[in-house]
């Protein structure tokens, strides 16, 4: 299985199936947004002010196997600029 990405309006989530533990470390920190019956079960979009992605970052970062990433749209806009 590959990454997949989620979009969000701050800040974007993949998800690597491959190396996931199934910790629900994500789910049980933040279940607005980690969602199992819901498709796609991911989504950063719930996560619409900067203290819910604040929060959605913390909860990525405890992702015991990096199977989740955030991905900062301010980050990719620096990137874009600096390989410019």
């Amino acid at each position: 299985m590959t990454s997949r990405n989620y979009t969000g309006p701050l800040v974007d989530v993949s998800f690597d199936g491959a190396i996931c533990q199934h910790s629900e470390e994500c789910m049980k920190g933040m279940p607005l947004v980690f969602d199992v019956s819901a498709r796609p079960w991911i989504n950063p979009s719930r996560a619409e002010t900067s203290e819910l992605a604040s929060e959605l970052r913390t909860v990525v970062g405890r992702c015991p196997s990096g199977a989740l990433q955030i991905h900062d749209h301010q980050d990719s806009a620096r990137v874009a600029a600096e390989q410019s």
